[in-house]
């Protein structure tokens, strides 16, 4: 898959959008190299659903508590550096999951977890301001297509796992093939980013620069993250919980789970890899407000299907709906560039979370219901994206 730019683009702005797409990949092959293996880690350290979803939920709160510093971080330090950052405790982070399953260790896997959301949520940031910098000077929408880079990586990682799985590799080793992988990625591609210049402090004397409102105080930026909110849970959901539902609920193999995870993966890829079209013919209010009704009807047909097939149809449909809100929920609260950062930090933390805290809250309810009927609870917050969408209509030119 390559990423489409302007013939007109110079040479460092097309480096900095292949870069910037590679960042992406490597985040979402990191992702489902661990959300498309967690029925092995269940099986592992012998948890339900309701402990597993205590594990994510440490996750969750690593990242939830890094969000709203990130922007400030990276208006510090960068967009390069931030994710050479978060790339290294990521790396850590793996490494250290890797050991405790493979000494079984609930508390380590939970610690380890921990700071693996930190760096996600640094990474996660960081590549969303930088994408939404390149989309500003390319002057179109293709922040979709940087978010199918995500989506093509979780792709690989979701294939990846199935055959690992398979063939009766471990997820441990599985683990610390991809910390190699990320700390190699991490430390070389930002290379080719835009500079960002940190902010400087006054020198003695000088007056402080004023400061703009608080942007968690802006209402159009804190709807913009409400409707990332209930919008990004049917993406958090199908990530985490569609091979343990196919598994359980229509008792399929551990790597057939897979395979529906991989294709639920590969219809967000499609879609965001051509949804930038469609958003700029249609506009982001109605192409949000028709992805949500087709990930509830994904949902709906995914969670009620009888057989395979048609449960993968709904996983289709599903991956479809939930492709395009992330990356419009970005680009929106992007829409200022001189208040990008810590935009895009408010919305962020606000879409992760459902993004990450809401599948582990489905694994409580899951172990009362059955995790593949209790994914239905999701409806209520799509209907809250729907009917809020209109606060992601693009902001007048100035």
């Amino acid at each position: 898959m390559s990423i489409n730019t302007s013939t007109k683009a110079g040479p460092a702005l097309k480096a900095a959008a292949a870069a910037t797409f590679v960042v992406f990949g490597i985040n979402g092959l990191v992702f489902a190299s661990w959300a498309a293996r967690i029925p092995a880690v269940t099986e592992t350290l012998q948890v339900t659903s309701g402990q597993m979803g205590t594990l994510l939920l440490c996750a969750a709160i690593g990242s939830l508590l890094a969000l709203p510093t990130a922007g400030l971080v990276v208006s510090r330090i960068g967009t390069a550096n931030t994710i050479r950052a978060s790339g290294l405790m990521v790396t850590l982070a793996s490494i250290g999951i890797a050991l405790s399953l493979s000494g079984e260790s609930k508390v380590g896997t939970a610690v380890c977890l921990f700071f693996f959301g930190i760096g996600i949520g640094l990474w996660d940031v960081s590549q969303n301001i930088e994408g939404a910098d390149v989309e500003h000077r390319l002057r179109r929408t293709i922040m979709p297509q940087f978010h199918a880079a995500f989506s093509g990586g979780a792709f690989i990682g979701a294939l990846i796992g199935a055959g690992l799985s398979n063939v009766g590799v471990g997820l441990p080793v599985h683990l610390l093939a991809i910390a190699a992988l990320v700390a190699l990625a991490t430390m070389l591609t930002p290379r080719y980013f835009l500079p960002h210049a940190a902010v400087a402090e006054p020198a003695e004397g000088e007056p402080k620069a004023p400061k703009g409102p608080s942007a968690w105080r802006e209402s159009r930026t804190v709807l913009i993250g409400v409707v990332v909110l209930g919008a990004t849970l049917t993406e958090g959901a199908g990530n985490d919980w569609i091979s343990k539902a196919s598994v359980d609920g229509l008792g399929t193999s551990e790597s057939t789970g897979a395979l529906m995870f991989a294709l639920f993966v590969l219809a967000m890829t499609c879609m965001r890899f051509f949804g930038g079209r469609v958003i700029d013919a249609y506009g982001r209010v109605a192409v949000l407000r028709a992805s949500m009704a087709a990930a509830a009807a994904g949902l709906c047909l995914f969670v009620l299907a009888g057989n395979v097939w048609l449960a993968a149809a709904g996983a289709a449909l599903w991956g479809i709906g939930a492709a395009l809100a992330f990356p419009m929920g970005m680009s929106a609260a992007a829409d200022d560039p001189q208040r990008a950062a810590v935009r895009v930090s408010v919305v962020s933390t606000l879409g992760y979370i459902s993004f990450l805290a809401g599948p582990p809250l489905l694994g409580y309810l899951g172990d009362l219901t059955g995790i593949r009927l209790a994914l239905l609870a999701i409806l209520a917050p799509i209907v809250l994206a729907l009917v809020l969408a209109g606060a992601a209509r693009p902001l007048p030119s100035k």
